[in-house]
């Protein structure tokens, strides 16, 4: 079966929350790469081709080279990203992967001593808005 409903097309008032949600992180303490690789991680671990995708190609508008996005899955085995960066992957593993243990406490603590609030929640808002994405992308088989 090909692409389903199109959701923007058929109902555009359903998207109006998740576009504040994106106008929130343009807005928040986090840089372009940053939500780039929240964006692509949290997009890799659900399988979400479409979004692979479109956040490869914004990644790499923003500076983020082919050998870290290529690196990306394997990032805990990788020394190309800095404790900052590895700090945010966590945290964003953790939330997609949420039915495993959630956020835990080790990582936030963590988190605690690399970021600020304002920024902790910028990748806590990140990752929820991108696994919300990659569920519209993937139900609704979008191309």
């Amino acid at each position: 079966m090909g692409q389903r409903v199109n959701i923007y097309q058929s109902e555009p008032k359903a998207f109006e929350g998740m576009f504040a949600l994106e106008q929130f992180l343009t807005d928040s303490p986090l840089n372009k790469k940053q939500i780039s690789l929240i964006k692509m991680r949290a997009s890799q671990l659900n399988g979400c081709a479409y979004c692979i995708n479109m956040h490869t190609e914004e990644a790499l508008k923003a500076g983020e080279t082919h050998q870290r996005l290529h690196m990306l899955n394997a990032w805990k085995e990788s020394s190309l990203f800095s404790k900052d960066e590895e700090v945010l992957l966590k945290i964003t593993e953790e939330i997609t992967l949420i039915n495993q243990n959630g956020l835990s406490d080790k990582t936030y603590q963590h988190a605690q001593e690399v970021f600020d609030d304002k920024t902790i929640i910028a990748i806590i808002m990140t990752a929820t808005t991108i696994n919300a994405w990659n569920r519209i992308a993937i139900s609704t088989k979008m191309q």
